[in-house]
């Protein structure tokens, strides 16, 4: 696949503990984003966050080190994020999306590499 140029970037800002049919949504959404043949997808772990309940996560504190704040970011054209766009609306019970436009750089395999 190649992408570059004027692309989107989706954020999804969910809870550690947030679950999708009895798995980590974080991982439930990567995995219906590579089935949707996507660009690709990272889940990055926060370590320290709150969102619309003001309920604060993070690392420091014993009770809440085991439910920190995930961000899934998915980088693609338009018209894979429509194609997203409904899948996140059924898994994301609780959470932030956002959609922003971003400019794609480089984006190669290694065998890809220009010499």
């Amino acid at each position: 696949m190649k992408l570059e140029g004027h692309q989107k970037l989706v954020r999804i800002f969910v809870d550690e503990q947030d679950k999708w049919q009895g798995r980590p949504l974080y991982e439930a959404i990567i995995d219906r984003a590579w089935k949707l043949g996507m660009a690709g997808a990272t889940a990055m772990k926060g370590i320290v966050g709150y969102g619309c309940k003001s309920h604060v996560h993070t690392a420091k504190l014993l009770d809440l080190a085991e439910n920190l704040p995930i961000c899934v970011e998915i980088i693609d054209t338009a018209a894979n994020v429509a194609k997203l766009k409904p899948v996140l609306d059924e898994m994301v019970q609780e959470g932030l999306v956002t959609v922003e436009d971003v400019e794609v750089v480089i984006y190669r395999t290694e065998g890809g590499k220009k010499k």
